[in-house]
C-alpha cells in the first residue's frame, strides 16, 4: 500500500513538473511574439510584421498567409521525406553528401570573406594600376561614348538665352576660380528647370539621353562634330556643353577605367592570398602528422 502511493506521489510530481514546463514554454512563445507554431518551428508575429510592412489589411492578410502557407507546406514535406517511404526510410547517402558539401561550403567561403577583410591589403598603388592600364589596351574599350561637362534645360521662352550660350562657349573648367560658370549657374538658378556640372566626372551617352530628347544615333554625331549641342522640344530647350569627351569604340581614359581596374587587381590579389592561405593549412597539417599520405611503394 506505502508502495502505490509512493508510485502517486511520483508520477503527480512529473505531472506537475510537466504542466509547469508547458506553462514555461508557451509563456516564453507569448513572449517572443509566436505567431505560427509546428513542430517546434515558429514564425514570429515580428516576422509577419516586416513582411506586410506598408499594405494595406486585405493585402496584408494575402501577404501574410502566402508566407504561412509556403512556410508550413516546405516542413510538412521535409518532415513525410524524413519520416521514410520512398527516401528509404528516411535516409539518402547522395543528399547527405550533398547536404554536407554545401554546408561546408558555405562554413569556408564565410571564413575566407572574414580572412580577405581582415588580412588582405587592400591598397593599390597608381604605377599598379596605370602597368594594368597599359598591358592591356583592348580590355579598356568604351562600349559607349562618355562626356565631361555642363547641361543646361531652360524652359523655351526663357530671357537672355543668347547670353547664356556665350557663357556656356566661354567656359573654361580648368580654371580654378570660374567667374563664367558663377554666371551660369545664377542664371540657372533663377530661371532653368534643370542644371548639371559634371566637369569632374564623366557621364555616358545613356546617362544624357535620359535627360535629353534626342535619338541615340543623332547625339552621338553631334558629339562627333561639335562641343555646344543644343535640343528643343515644345517646352525646354537643352544646351549641352561638352568639356572633353571620347567616343565609342576608343581606349577609356584612365580615371573611367581606374574602378574596373582596382576590382580586376583585388580579385586577382584574393584569389591568390587565398590560394597561399590553403597551401599553408595543407603544409602545416602534412609537417604536424594531421594530414597522412600513404605513399605506395
Amino acid at each position: 500500500m506505502e508502495k502505490r502511493r509512493c508510485i502517486v506521489l511520483v508520477l503527480a510530481c512529473l505531472l506537475l513538473s510537466s504542466c509547469q514546463l508547458w506553462e514555461q514554454l508557451h509563456e516564453r512563445q507569448a513572449q517572443a511574439g509566436v505567431a505560427v507554431e509546428l513542430n517546434g518551428a515558429y514564425i514570429t508575429q515580428a516576422t509577419l510584421d516586416s513582411l506586410t510592412l506598408g499594405l494595406n489589411g486585405e493585402d496584408s492578410m494575402r501577404v501574410a498567409q502566402q508566407y504561412i502557407s509556403q512556410w508550413a507546406q516546405e516542413r510538412l514535406v521535409y518532415s513525410e521525406a524524413m519520416r521514410g517511404g520512398l527516401l528509404n526510410n528516411g535516409g539518402n547517402p547522395e543528399i547527405e553528401q550533398l547536404v554536407d558539401d554545401y554546408r561546408r561550403a558555405l562554413y569556408i567561403h564565410a571564413y575566407e570573406e572574414q580572412l580577405v577583410e581582415r588580412q588582405m591589403p587592400k591598397t593599390i598603388m597608381d604605377s599598379t594600376v596605370l602597368q594594368y592600364y597599359h598591358a592591356a589596351p583592348d580590355r579598356f574599350k568604351l562600349e559607349e561614348s562618355i562626356v565631361k561637362g555642363i547641361l543646361v534645360v531652360m524652359p523655351a521662352d526663357a530671357p537672355n538665352a543668347k547670353k547664356i550660350r556665350t557663357w556656356l562657349a566661354e567656359v573654361k573648367p580648368t580654371d580654378s576660380n570660374n567667374k563664367t560658370i558663377d554666371h551660369i549657374e545664377k542664371y540657372a538658378y533663377q530661371y532653368a528647370d534643370g542644371y548639371e556640372l559634371f566637369a569632374d566626372k564623366w557621364l555616358t551617352i545613356s546617362d544624357l539621353l535620359a535627360h535629353m530628347p534626342i535619338e541615340r544615333a543623332e547625339l552621338e554625331n553631334r558629339l562627333k562634330q561639335r562641343s555646344q549641342i543644343e535640343v528643343n522640344d515644345s517646352a525646354n530647350t537643352y544646351l549641352l556643353q561638352v568639356f572633353d569627351k571620347h567616343m565609342r569604340g576608343e581606349q577609356m581614359p584612365l580615371d573611367y577605367a581606374r574602378p574596373q581596374i582596382e576590382k580586376m587587381i583585388l580579385t586577382s590579389r584574393q584569389m591568390e592570398f587565398l590560394r597561399k592561405k590553403r597551401e599553408q593549412l595543407y603544409d602545416e597539417a602534412i609537417q604536424t602528422g594531421k594530414l597522412k599520405i600513404a605513399h605506395e611503394e
